[in-house]
């Protein structure tokens, strides 16, 4: 699809009541996603005040193809080729990173990590860290941005150094549309959140003031997550304003997964199929999660151990 066609997709007027056979729905669904595949990369890559069209529409479209992914239901929707979530983040993206919490500009860690952003390693451990950081994680029903919802968020603050300790906790529950009272809560094999859960609480992208004050928090610091580009990809589509402040350089997402692969040997060495960048096997090779535990694929929980481990992980480093 070029970007005249996704335009065109994303302004149309359609009513999706109007689809009602899995052919149509199907169809629907599958221009839907190539058009915000299309004006997404059109959108990041054109230069400030350049772009094709208001990030809005393209937020629109993702709503419209979330509603209409539940007329078709979406457990049907497992193997598909399009997809907006983003594999990772991006070479600058994890340059910037390093340079945010070492003070430095990024290009002194450029010449570090090499343009292809291999070195990365050395040039985490060349200086210090430090700084305040906010860590988050989201529970979600789909791992596309563009397909499911956020339905729990949890966040807490920390200051990176050697007597870091996380505070001001946040713990949120999002809703769902109310078909999934009986059709259930999808992925709850994986964070365990029912119904019950989530009974009578706004959906996320209906809640206003929820964005409002996430997107608060994440300009004000830089932020941690575990693969922060699920995050990342969930929130361009999920919260207002977010694609506009990251492009604008007022949001800096930092992955610890990264961190993990890049300064702990062991990740070189365990055996892949062990998952050592996963954030339980991390866990338990740092100490913070002990024998016989494991990580609860819960927004707060996973926020406070993630912090806990890589905290862990810069002092037995040396970089704090």
């Amino acid at each position: 699809m070029d970007l005249s066609q996704a335009i065109d997709c994303a302004s149309a007027l359609v009513f999706p009541g109007f689809l009602t056979d899995d052919a149509s729905l199907s169809a629907e669904r599958a221009r839907n996603e190539d058009a915000l595949v299309t004006l997404m990369g059109a959108w990041r890559e054109a230069p400030a005040g350049k772009e094709p069209c208001a990030f809005d529409l393209i937020r629109s479209l993702a709503d419209r193809n979330r509603d209409l992914c539940d007329r078709y239901g979406i457990e049907r929707l497992r193997n598909v080729n399009v997809s907006t979530l983003a594999r990772s983040l991006s070479n600058e993206d994890l340059i910037h990173a390093v340079a945010v919490l070492q003070h430095r500009r990024d290009a002194q860690v450029a010449r570090l990590a090499g343009p292809d952003a291999r070195d990365l390693n050395v040039a985490w451990v060349d200086a210090p860290v430090s700084g305040m950081v906010v860590g988050i994680d989201i529970e979600t029903t789909d791992r596309d941005p563009a397909r499911g919802y956020i339905i729990n968020v949890g966040l807490e603050f920390m200051t990176v150094g050697p007597d870091a300790r996380p505070h001001d906790p946040f713990a949120g529950y999002f809703g769902l549309p109310e078909m999934y009272a009986e059709k259930g809560v999808p992925l709850a094999d994986i964070h365990r959140i029912s119904w019950s859960d989530l009974e009578g609480k706004r959906p996320f992208r209906e809640d206003s003031q929820a964005q409002a004050a996430l997107l608060a928090a994440l300009t004000a610091y830089p932020y941690m997550a575990h693969n922060a580009a699920f995050e990342d990809s969930w929130f361009m589509l999920h919260i207002d304003g977010y694609a506009e402040a990251r492009k604008a350089g007022r949001v800096v997402p930092i992955d610890t997964r990264d961190i993990c692969r890049r300064v702990d040997p062991e990740t070189k060495t365990l055996p892949h199929e062990q998952r050592p960048a996963s954030l339980e096997s991390w866990a338990r090779r740092r100490g913070t999660l002990k024998a016989g535990e494991s990580e609860r694929h819960l927004g707060l929980d996973d926020v406070e151990l993630m912090l806990a481990t890589v905290q862990a992980e810069f002092a037995a480093r040396n970089m704090l």
